[in-house]
């Protein structure tokens, strides 16, 4: 069985391949971890995982999926629900745990890309403070604006060098 951080939305079949989806909510929590839960379990195995970054906390959570896989298989396999080929996590992060991923994102630039005031989106990166609806719209679109100019970017992409001898 592979586990992958693929984003599918639902349990689905590709071909011969079954996989499910668990979504995974990655937070900071008041004592500086991160943690990353889902409501998902495996019979009446639940997951999660914790660590001092977002990365150490989804390796732990990686490991408990498969040790409640393990053990659910072991102590009845019928609520396990079927066999999986692969099994997807779909992550959704809170703000401080998205400038901690993704730590190579400059707070200040993308606060003028979203229209927000950059002490402020420090605040949010810190969880110092909490967006309130309007602003979190803005985080989220500049976010899916990102995600769209990444996905333009040919994976085949031509570096031209200029024939500066003529």
């Amino acid at each position: 069985m592979q586990i992958s951080n693929e984003i599918v939305t639902f349990v689905k079949t590709k071909g011969e391949c079954k996989y499910m989806t668990i979504l995974a909510i990655v937070e900071k929590g008041p004592d500086g971890l991160y943690s990353v839960w889902s409501d998902q379990c495996f019979g009446h195995h639940f997951f999660g995982g914790y660590g001092e970054s977002v990365e150490e906390a989804k390796k732990d959570f990686l490991d408990s999926v498969n040790e409640a896989l393990t053990e659910c298989r072991q102590e009845d396999d019928r609520f396990c629900g079927p066999e999986y080929d692969e099994i997807h996590i779909s992550y959704r992060f809170d703000i401080p745990s998205f400038f901690n991923f993704f730590e190579w994102i400059n707070v200040s630039e993308f606060a003028r890309h979203a229209g927000i005031n950059e002490s402020k989106m420090r605040q949010y990166k810190n969880g110092l403070a909490y967006p309130g609806e309007r602003t979190t719209r803005k985080i989220m679109a500049t976010v899916k604006r990102m995600q769209t100019d990444f996905a333009s970017i040919s994976q085949e992409a031509s570096v031209f060098t200029p024939n500066l001898n003529k």
